[in-house]
């Protein structure tokens, strides 16, 4: 006991001259919020609040990070924007909800026949690490994954161009270049007013992956699918305040990016669980599916090959290696899809 007492008195005469911390002077936590428009009970959201909570596990508390689904931070299209700003010290969002800031990441979300969303997130990394587009210098990437493969939906069969043709379809960005290629009318609109404006004939189809059948109950009000060759997907991503990730000791930083490299694997394989999902609320609700034959889908594909095209030649003119990129992307898909 006496001993006791003496290596009580010596720990508290090293704690006042500073030689042992006290609690108060340990490390308090990093506290961060990340900005997320998909609601709360969507498993997006989900999924990213667990690697939330993985960042707190490894680090051992000393990164906390909460995440603020539903918008409640940032709208969407103003994710990227507010992350630079401070508002949100990270963000999750899509690149085309910007059209025209991102040109050297707009190639991955081109009609390039994309058969997944895993393959799509795997792609989109690959070419961020290969390309390191300046355009993204303002923020630390975390890691992009991409949703999955958009197809035709209409409230008729389309089973050739000229099913397609004239008709009315909700598309935006890439989604619209696409429609119009392949002869439909594009009308732009956010997916929230989609249902609406398809159950009252406003329009009467929609590009989009399987996923909002079920995640928005398109399945309601769409009764035909058209599975076609050349797909495409679009790209979003998880991003971080520059100066507030250079301010992370860089121990904290090895296991952020460890961490990173294993939600690339979950954020991919989910979105396809999603789209399976979304299948098959659309088949037990009567949908009916159509793929597209060969030769309809080599028809298909000469008329998006434009789209593709005009890319490269808008790239170069902005100074930026556009036929590389689509190259690049091209020969990753050829190279990892069946």
């Amino acid at each position: 006991m006496k001993k006791m007492g003496w290596l009580l008195v010596v720990v508290g005469m090293f704690v006042l001259i500073g030689l042992v911390p006290s609690v108060d002077a340990q490390e308090k936590p990093i506290t961060l919020n990340l900005s997320n428009f998909f609601p709360p009970e969507n498993k997006i959201s989900v999924v990213m609040d667990q690697w939330c909570k993985e960042v707190e596990k490894r680090t051992h508390g000393r990164v906390k990070i909460t995440q603020f689904a539903g918008g409640t931070l940032t709208p969407p299209t103003q994710t990227y924007a507010g992350v630079i700003k401070g508002v949100a010290d990270l963000g999750l969002s899509f690149f085309s909800y910007t059209m025209g800031r991102f040109p050297l990441m707009e190639v991955l979300d081109l009609p390039l026949g994309y058969k997944s969303g895993y393959v799509g997130a795997k792609l989109a990394n690959e070419y961020y690490k290969k390309f390191k587009p300046k355009e993204l210098d303002e923020v630390k990437i975390l890691f992009l994954t991409t949703s999955p493969p958009h197809m035709l939906f209409a409230k008729r069969p389309v089973r050739n161009l000229e099913d397609l043709k004239g008709l009315k379809v909700r598309s935006t960005g890439t989604s619209a270049k696409v429609v119009q290629a392949l002869g439909g009318a594009p009308v732009a609109m956010p997916m929230s007013e989609a249902y609406d404006a398809l159950s009252k004939g406003v329009v009467q189809g929609i590009i989009c992956p399987y996923e909002p059948m079920k995640g928005f109950k398109l399945a309601e009000v769409i009764t035909d699918s058209t599975e076609y060759g050349t797909a495409y997907v679009n790209a979003n991503y998880i991003i971080m305040n520059k100066a507030k990730w250079n301010s992370l000791p860089a121990d904290l930083q090895g296991i952020i990016e460890k961490i990173n490299e294993e939600w690339i694997e979950k954020m991919g394989r989910l979105w396809d669980e999603l789209d399976k999902e979304g299948k098959e609320v659309f088949v037990q609700k009567g949908g009916k599916v159509v793929v597209l034959s060969k030769e309809e889908n080599a028809r298909w594909s000469e008329r998006l090959r434009p789209v593709l095209d005009e890319y490269v030649k808008e790239a170069k003119a902005k100074g930026l290696p556009g036929d590389e990129a689509l190259k690049f992307c091209v020969d990753f898909l050829k190279a990892h899809q069946k």
